[in-house]
């Protein structure tokens, strides 16, 4: 019978053919009986009668004494080979000398009799095998040389082998020799056999090259695997896909990732090997541990592609390295793809998707997790509850969260310095710093082992309480592991700068600058605070130039952060020395300021940033360093924003200071050329401070200058004017409005109206309402209670009724103030009946009287009886 593929690096049993057959069945007396493979019918030569067990049951019995005799043998357990044979081919097979057994009695009785040699001194194989010789076939000798397991008992039956007259040169002795030195670690034995192999003239093929880059594996040998395998492919051998799973396992147990990248791409771009399941689960596994997001989804695609189904390691690796990357939706993708396949999730992947939940702050879904782990039974461990905890807390179910600890407490689950701190964190956001240092207590009580981590938790909890003694007690802890992190330090220095303790900060920050600690936006910041409340210019100049040096950026908000501090700090100065000029001369000649300035102007929209800390200031009444931050940006050569400039100068308006204003207006004006929005401030500044002739002055030159003029400085302007009985002035600028076009809004138009009732100006009045209408302007009610007045002025009563009835049917909501004004207008046209009425609606209405309201009628029914009285007397 042909011999089947020789493939020794399978299984050990697949060096030679190997047959499926059953253990001899007797019979009461003890006579074999052999049955044909079609009926199951005794042979012609079987005792009459009998009914032995037919020929399926006989292969089924087999099978299931293999399967016991293999169970916990692990990957090295010997596998049958089913060969399929004709009726004629089995028949013979089970009346042969070998009883039902794969080999025959005399091959058992060689493998039995070389295998007592290891008992033996070496040197006895050739007695022990003396009832042999010429006895057994090349074939029946190499099955005999791959049953023996010692290295020594192989070594010399291999040479007691060659001796024989049927020995001939062959690569499958020599790889059945090659497997067993590799598995005994006997690598230089193997080298030596494969030397000789080849001096033999013995061309090693893809099995005998893939079995000693398997022993080069097995024993972490990786520089001779590879140079071998180099050999091997310049020779053109091309090993098995078992081999290149051997060497690429090996490499990534020696946590050699980098190499099974390499690897793999020779072996699918060069040797063209087909990988199987295991090699792909390998190598993604490689690029997982190596960051490599995108390479190991693309394995990932092949492997789909090819109908593998990926196992649940790759899986939860390939959601960790996705969450890791900040790729949520793809993680979910993962996950959905895993469940579909009918994968049940570890809790290595439940742990990732719920941090990952918890990181993007789904909380919905991470609970929606926890339930769907219940529903499929999956315990969850220490690191899952630790998680829960944590998003318990942030969420603000602190009683859930402190009862799933107490029940990871009872379930005696709790042993991982994380879940301590997690139950310790929850208690710090939810202001309970006390109850989270108990749980900081208990831990340390129960010998869990405390590390930085656990120490950064204490720390933070005497900083909020403001333990200064605790917390530098804890701080010095810290030390001892290595230098503390810039959050501990930021900590710290927070603190020491809260409780004015100056000086510990200065130290702590020369000690940061000795052991060369990297400055953080948070600690620089912090830093940079403590350095301009100590007057400490030097060392912030210094801190500041080397983060420039380092490559540390800032981005724009830091940035414009510092310089606020920095200027609120040197006005602070400036005001405790009394010495401006000498302060601000220091400040902008090499300061950290202008440094730190002149690095956000090179930014995209530094300025525009830097002018928005301007308008802060105005708005907050920081004038003085609204001002130290606009001249310290002339002197650089950038033009502040006229927004950020007419800021500033309403807000010295509102305070009255005028000269501080006009000084900045003229500066202003002599740097840089100014537009609209800085002559509105200023003729706004001039209005508050009673200046109306030189607002009036400054509002005509802008005109001239062809600045655009803003709808709310006209309305001001035009008040203060028609308030001080300018009227020839603001009728002049209301005019000028309407021939220039200007854009005007409902306030403006009110403004106008009420300066040409106040001028006495009726028709005037009427007549820019008429325009107001035609332009399309959207009446206030402020707009109809000036009519009213307008037309109860001008003795049209009727007209006004319009007006207070026109209101109404736009919707407007009539106040207490117009229903006064109309019942005045009654009153004094006599018109007693309409005035009630109007009076019964307002109350009807719920709009309660007011003093005010109540007098316009009393004098209006004080008329009417004057005039009764008169018409009597008469």
């Amino acid at each position: 019978m042909a011999s089947a593929p020789h493939t020794p690096l399978a299984a050990p049993s697949a060096a030679v053919s190997v047959t499926c057959s059953s253990r001899e069945y007797e019979d009461d007396d003890g006579g074999a009986a052999s049955w044909s493979l079609s009926s199951g019918t005794p042979s012609s030569s079987s005792p009459r009668g009998r009914r032995l067990p037919p020929y399926r049951r006989l292969l089924h019995d087999e099978a299931r004494r293999l399967r016991g005799e293999r169970r916990g043998q692990g990957a090295g357990a010997e596998t049958p080979r089913w060969v399929r044979r004709t009726e004629g081919q089995m028949a013979r097979y089970i009346e042969d000398d070998r009883a039902g057994h794969v080999h025959g009695r005399h091959v058992v009785a060689a493998v039995r009799a070389a295998r007592a040699t290891a008992s033996r001194p070496p040197g006895f194989m050739r007695e022990a095998m003396a009832s042999f010789v010429s006895k057994l076939t090349f074939r029946e000798m190499c099955v005999v040389l791959r049953e023996q397991r010692g290295w020594r008992q192989a070594q010399e039956f291999f040479s007691w082998m060659k001796l024989q007259l049927c020995y001939e040169p062959s690569v499958v002795a020599y790889t059945i020799l090659l497997r067993l030195y590799g598995h005994t670690g006997k690598i230089e034995l193997a080298e030596e056999t494969f030397l000789e192999m080849l001096e033999a003239g013995v061309e090693p093929d893809a099995v005998a090259c893939g079995t000693l880059l398997c022993a080069y594996a097995r024993r972490g040998r990786h520089g001779d695997m590879m140079l071998f395998y180099a050999a091997t492919r310049r020779r053109g051998v091309v090993p098995p896909v078992s081999a290149f799973n051997f060497m690429l396992s090996s490499l990534q147990k020696h946590r050699l990732h980098g190499k099974v990248i390499h690897l793999w791409n020779q072996m699918v771009e060069e040797a063209n090997v087909v990988p199987n399941q295991f090699t792909y689960t390998v190598v993604i596994g490689s690029f997982v541990k190596e960051g490599l997001l995108e390479e190991a989804m693309d394995v990932l695609g092949k492997m789909k592609r090819s109908q593998i189904v990926p196992e649940e390691a790759t899986y939860s690796s390939l959601i960790s390295l996705s969450a890791r990357h900040g790729r949520g939706e793809h993680a979910l993708r993962l996950y959905e793809e895993m469940k579909d396949h009918g994968i049940v999730p570890s809790n290595y992947t439940c742990a990732s998707l719920l941090a990952l939940y918890d990181k993007n702050e789904d909380y919905s879904k991470a609970l929606s997790l926890f339930s769907e782990m219940e529903r499929s039974r999956i315990v969850p461990d220490e690191v899952i509850y630790g998680i829960l905890v944590r998003i318990y807390g942030k969420i603000g179910l602190y009683e859930d969260a402190q009862r799933t600890f107490e029940e990871i407490d009872r379930a005696g689950m709790l042993s991982d310095e994380q879940t301590y701190v997690a139950m310790a964190q929850v208690h710090m956001n939810a202001g309970n710093y006390d109850r989270a240092l108990l749980v900081l207590d208990s831990m340390r009580s129960r010998s869990v082992k405390p590390s930085p981590f656990s120490f950064n938790a204490l720390l933070r909890c005497h900083v909020a309480k403001e333990d200064i003694a605790a917390a530098e007690d804890t701080f010095r802890v810290l030390t001892k592991y290595g230098l503390p992190d810039v959050f501990c330090c930021n900590d710290l220095l927070r603190l020491y700068v809260k409780l004015g303790q100056l000086d510990k900060a200065s130290a702590l920050i020369l000690e940061m600058t000795k052991e060369d600690v990297q400055l953080d936006e948070g600690l620089c910041m912090t830093v940079m605070e403590v350095c301009c409340k100590s007057g400490m210019t030097e060392d912030a100049d210094k801190i500041l130039k080397e983060m420039h040096n380092d490559g540390v950026t800032m981005n724009s908000s830091t940035m414009v952060s510092l310089i606020e501090m920095y200027s609120r700090n040197s006005i602070s100065v400036i005001r405790e020395e009394d010495t401006s000029s000498k302060m601000l001369d220091c400040w902008t000649d090499s300061s950290a300021l202008s440094t730190t300035l002149k690095s956000l102007l090179d930014t995209p929209a530094g300025s525009s940033i830097a002018c928005q800390l301007i308008r802060k200031f105005s708005r907050e009444g920081s004038t003085e360093e609204a001002k130290f931050l606009h001249e310290q940006l002339t002197e650089l050569g950038v033009k502040p924003e006229d927004s950020a400039t007419a800021t500033l100068i309403v807000q010295y308006g509102q305070k009255q200071k005028l000269g501080k204003a006009q000084l900045l207006f003229e500066s202003a004006s002599t740097s840089f050329p100014v537009g609209g929005p800085v002559y509105n401030a200023m003729v706004d500044a001039l209005c508050k401070c009673s200046k109306t002739d030189e607002a009036y002055h400054l509002f005509m030159e802008m005109v001239d200058r062809g600045h655009i003029r803003d709808a709310v400085t006209i309305s001001i302007l035009v008040t203060h004017l028609t308030k001080h009985g300018k009227f020839q002035e603001a009728e002049n600028i209301i005019h000028g409005c309407f021939a220039g076009e200007v854009e005007l809004d409902t306030v403006v138009y009110n403004t106008f109206i009420k300066s040409m009732l106040e001028s006495g100006k009726l028709y005037s009045a009427v007549s820019i309402y008429d325009r107001m209408i035609a332009s399309g302007v959207p009446r206030s009610l402020q707009t109809f209670n000036i009519m009213i007045s307008v037309h109860g002025l001008g003795g049209k009563l009727d007209k006004a009724t319009e007006m207070f009835t026109a209101a109404q049917e736009l919707g407007l909501p009539i106040d207490e103030k117009i229903y006064t004004n109309m019942l005045n207008f009654y009153g004094k046209a006599g018109k007693h009946q309409e005035a009630s009425l109007l009076f019964s609606r307002m109350k009807k209405h719920g709009i309660m009287p007011g003093k005010v309201c109540f007098r316009r009628l009393l004098t209006s029914e004080s008329n009417v009886i004057s005039i009764e009285i008169d018409q009597r007397n008469e």
